[in-house]
């Protein structure tokens, strides 16, 4: 019945983590509820999630149900440093029984401050890359089973592909940015050539200085020009 109610437990936990991945939510709200329904899932004093930061090849603290300040402080960890760091570079779920004792093991002083004994730590895999590791703490030691290490993986993988998407949007929504302010830009150049007879090389250096002399966009510069001949 015990085994029936935990695996139960679980299909939830899972369930709304999927929810939430699939919803418009950003990154941050998305990262925050799968820690916190992680840990509640796993009985877990503390989870935690580090994400791959690609401009200095850092692993860094992003998300963490823990209230304790000295545990949210900002930190980081280069890719094969410790044990989250050896898990994102081996692709490889690891568990250690304690920490305290593992030679490999960088936050022992934290760790001891924090009551944390067990972890359990699995890579963040979407397609070819590792994007973060999830690392699960109990507060006294623990051997995890098979089932709670399939779970885990199964959170890590539900969560790199959010965060994929997530990276593919903000993409998107630059190059289309990009894209709109460009076509401004045009409409200004057409407006000038028009009202005020110039080539347009001219128009656009007259864009570019105005917008250096007043510090404005380019973009918000072209929109101010092209609202006049709509007036």
């Amino acid at each position: 019945m015990r085994e029936e109610q935990t695996f139960e437990r679980h299909i939830q936990a899972l369930t709304k983590i999927s929810r939430a991945i699939t919803s418009d939510r950003y990154i941050e709200d998305i990262l925050r509820l799968v820690v916190t329904v992680t840990a509640e899932t796993m009985r877990s004093k503390i989870c935690s999630l580090w994400l791959l930061d690609d401009n200095d090849n850092a692993l860094k603290l992003r998300a963490t149900q823990s209230m304790s300040e000295d545990y949210l402080k900002e930190r980081s960890l280069k890719i094969g440093e410790g044990i989250v760091g050896h898990v994102a570079l081996t692709w490889k779920p690891r568990s250690v029984l304690n920490v305290l004792e593992e030679p490999e093991y960088k936050e022992k002083e934290l760790a001891l401050k924090e009551g944390l004994v067990s972890m359990l730590s699995v890579p963040m895999v979407v397609k070819d890359r590792v994007v973060g590791v999830i690392n699960c703490y109990t507060s006294c030691p623990h051997e995890f089973t098979e089932t709670e290490k399939n779970v885990l993986i199964t959170v890590a993988n539900e969560a790199a592909v959010a965060i994929e998407n997530t990276e593919l949007l903000v993409k998107t929504r630059v190059i289309q940015e990009e894209l709109e302010s460009r076509k401004l830009v045009e409409r200004a150049k057409d407006v000038l050539m028009t009202q005020r007879g110039l080539s347009g090389a001219d128009a656009y250096r007259w864009i570019q200085k105005r917008s250096m002399d007043t510090r404005k966009s380019m973009r918000e510069i072209s929109e101010a020009i092209v609202l006049t001949e709509e007036i």
